[in-house]
């Protein structure tokens, strides 16, 4: 059997089907089908850009997907008015167009970098800066007003096609939910009967509670169920979490690691296979959609035991929160102290003005993608930002593929807008089935579909124009061309520096729970999953190092360290949340927290 390479490897890894994944992949390409008969029966113009909306926004969690959908749609509401305003400025004067893309790029651009806002400011800067180019192919006023308000509509129906779609066809949270809770249980009961490994907890502990966090923001927006139910899904997230914590401390013999204090170790076990009967029971009544009372709080326990079997028994129970860590709500901490994410700012403008000007200068105004392009792969660090352009480049060439086949071999036998709508379904289910993988691949499925829609959508119904669709893709390669020369000699930020960054912010949270003295654990469970989600994306951020170029790799010794502190972050992480250490314990923890955060902060940045 011939041996197979780690690429091949990889892309089968990242195109294995999983739970849901079909199931998102088909409503991405069902909205966007919808969006094709609506921007066509209603002649709005940029279909191809409002269904690159649907793939960016549609996640395989509905709710993440919907709260983003509902957010952009208020904001480029709020925007598009002041844009009107801006119009009778910037309509005959080239020069104020330019100063109004690169201060609102600049300005949404470093929103969405240092503030909560996230992702969403780079779509509200593609959305401000797309509308002033529009400009100057607008003879008056009027005309240009309309055209704003087309633009507008480009965001606004995909959004609402979004939210209506997942509300009406999209899997069911509170379901969602309840499966998230089952898997946890049953991973406890594995580990309790020796059949887990400590990887298959630490996977799911590192994924933290962001996606049930999200789940039950839509649960409580959308009143899906009672408020008691809500209350206590939302409990059983927290106690199943704490299940994990609990289950993290035992090796694979179903023991915990150092019980010393039990007389037989007959009754250890017994205790220990009771535990995961009670967490199997609660699974299966769980994954069938059921509420099912958790057990009476059993007596006796062995002392290592007692932990797990009180998170058992207070399934429905709140857990104390205790003390949050100061944070500066909307903003970062450093929005205005870290020259990161003005640079981040200013880079990419500068990358989206270059790509304006060069089209412009050119006349060559099908390749506007080359803008787009900019404002859509542009990351914190050079090593995610050429990762991104990396999968970019792969799923424009098989984008353009699929489109460029679908021009010379199906277009010219369509006659109507349901034909085309059915091309977009298959071609979308094809790329909705990538962009609902994992990070690492997610993205070549966005630009897949992009690079399809570019080709295939060029005006109000079938279209076989070879010539639109190759500069379209031409704008895409261009764009990553400037992107990528931009990011590597401006300012560059190394994958290693950015997660130095994100490592030492999240030791000093660490050392500022240490420091406090509030009776039981220092962490609750939804504050350990806070860290540990972090660290996690810490050690995303380090496997970008391979796409840097070598002048921004660090020694092999700094990448050591930096994964040895990870893994001593993670460790501290876990414990924090157990039952409270004796001070001496404490005290030794800080110390080596303040070593660790300077052993980081010593290093080349």
């Amino acid at each position: 059997m011939p041996m197979i390479s780690w690429f091949e490897r990889e892309i089968i890894q990242e195109l294995k089907p999983f739970e849901g994944r079909f199931e998102t992949a088909w409503r991405i390409a069902l909205i966007c089908s919808l969006a094709v008969l609506v921007f066509m029966t209603y002649g709005i113009p940029l279909v191809a850009i409002g269904c690159y909306l649907i793939l960016f926004v549609m996640k395989p969690d509905p709710a993440e997907s919907t709260l983003m959908a509902i957010g952009i749609s208020v904001l480029v509401s709020i925007v598009v008015p002041v844009l009107v305003l801006l119009t009778n400025l910037a309509i005959d004067v080239p020069l104020w167009r330019m100063v109004i893309i690169a201060v609102s790029s600049f300005l949404f651009l470093f929103l969405g970098a240092a503030s909560q806002l996230g992702p969403a400011g780079s779509i509200l800067a593609l959305v401000v800066a797309f509308i002033m180019t529009l400009l100057g192919n607008a003879p008056f006023g009027e005309v240009a007003t309309r055209g704003i308000l087309y633009a507008w509509l480009m965001a606004a129906v995909p959004m609402g096609l979004i939210i209506v779609c997942n509300v009406a066809f999209g899997r069911s949270v509170p379901r969602l939910l309840q499966r998230l809770v089952a898997e946890r249980l049953n991973v406890v009961a594995d580990v309790l009967h020796g059949q887990a490994s400590a990887d298959d907890v630490w996977t799911l502990l590192r994924k933290g509670n962001a996606e049930a966090d999200s789940y039950m923001k839509y649960v409580a927006l959308f009143h899906l169920i009672p408020k008691v139910r809500q209350a206590q899904l939302k409990a059983a997230v927290t106690r199943s979490y704490e299940l994990l914590i609990h289950a993290s401390q035992y090796d694979s013999s179903g023991t915990a690691d150092d019980e010393t204090h039990v007389a037989q170790r007959g009754s250890f076990d017994s205790y220990a296979a009771e535990s995961a009967a009670q967490c199997r029971r609660l699974a299966q009544a769980f994954q069938a959609g059921q509420y099912p009372e958790p057990p009476q709080q059993a007596q006796n326990v062995p002392l290592r035991l007692q932990p797990l079997t009180n998170a058992i028994a207070l399934l429905y129970t709140p857990v104390p929160e205790g003390r949050s860590a100061p944070h500066s709500g909307f903003f970062y901490p450093d929005a205005l102290t870290n020259p990161v994410y003005q640079r981040f700012a200013l880079k990419t403008t500068l990358a989206a003005v270059i790509a304006y000007t060069a089209y412009t200068a050119m006349d060559w105004q099908d390749i506007h993608t080359a803008m787009i392009t900019c404002y859509v792969a542009a990351l914190g660090s050079t090593g995610e930002t050429v990762h991104k352009l990396t999968l970019r480049i792969l799923g424009c060439l098989v984008g353009a593929a699929m489109g460029v086949l679908s021009i010379l071999f199906l277009i010219p036998l369509m006659t109507s807008i349901g034909q085309l709508m059915l091309l977009v379904f298959v071609g979308i289910l094809c790329a909705g089935w990538v962009s609902s993988g994992s990070e690492r691949s997610a993205y070549a499925g966005v630009q897949i579909g992009l690079a399809f829609l570019l080709t295939v959508l060029q005006g109000f119904g079938p279209d076989v124009q070879m010539s639109v669709a190759l500069d379209r893709i031409m704008g895409i390669l261009l764009g990553n061309l400037i992107l990528y020369l931009v990011f590597t000699r401006i300012w560059p930020i190394s994958a290693a520096q950015a997660a130095r960054a994100r490592l030492s912010a999240v030791l000093e949270r660490l050392s500022w729970y240490s420091g406090q003295t509030h009776p039981g654990p220092l962490c609750s469970p939804n504050q350990t999953a806070q860290n540990l989600a972090a660290l996690d994306a810490v050690r995303e951020q380090l496997s970008r190092v391979h796409f840097e170029p070598h002048s921004l790799r660090p020694p092999r010794e700094e990448l050591d360290l930096l994964r040895k502190t990870l893994k001593q972050g993670e460790v501290f992480g876990v414990r924090m949340a157990l039952m409270q250490e004796s001070r001496g314990t404490v005290a030794q923890w800080e110390r080596q927290l303040t070593d660790m955060r300077h052993q980081l902060s010593v290093q080349p940045a």
